[in-house]
């Protein structure tokens, strides 16, 4: 969902997954597999470099807004990509 001041999307997240990358949409969110192993913030991390080189936006313009430590996750864009205007 877009408005003024950016973007959020709800991402669902596949860990340990073989390579990460963008893999399709279900139930209105986002499926990411993500290579990382969900230590120490390296999943989150992963997911933030992966969603940010899809959408050809900058790193520091992707946050992640709810569920650190959940697979199910609210993801929110400062610049909003031209996919989800």
């Amino acid at each position: 969902m877009a408005d003024a001041t950016g973007a959020t999307l709800g991402v669902r997240v596949k860990t340990r997954a073989h390579k990460s990358r963008v893999l399709e949409s279900k139930d209105g969110r986002l499926e990411v597999a993500i290579a990382a192993p969900p230590v120490d913030g390296a999943a989150n991390e992963e997911l933030v470099r992966v969603l940010a080189e899809h959408f050809g936006v900058p790193k520091r313009s992707v946050s992640i807004v709810s569920g650190h430590a959940s697979r199910s996750k609210v993801v929110r864009f400062s610049v909003v990509p031209a996919a989800l205007r």
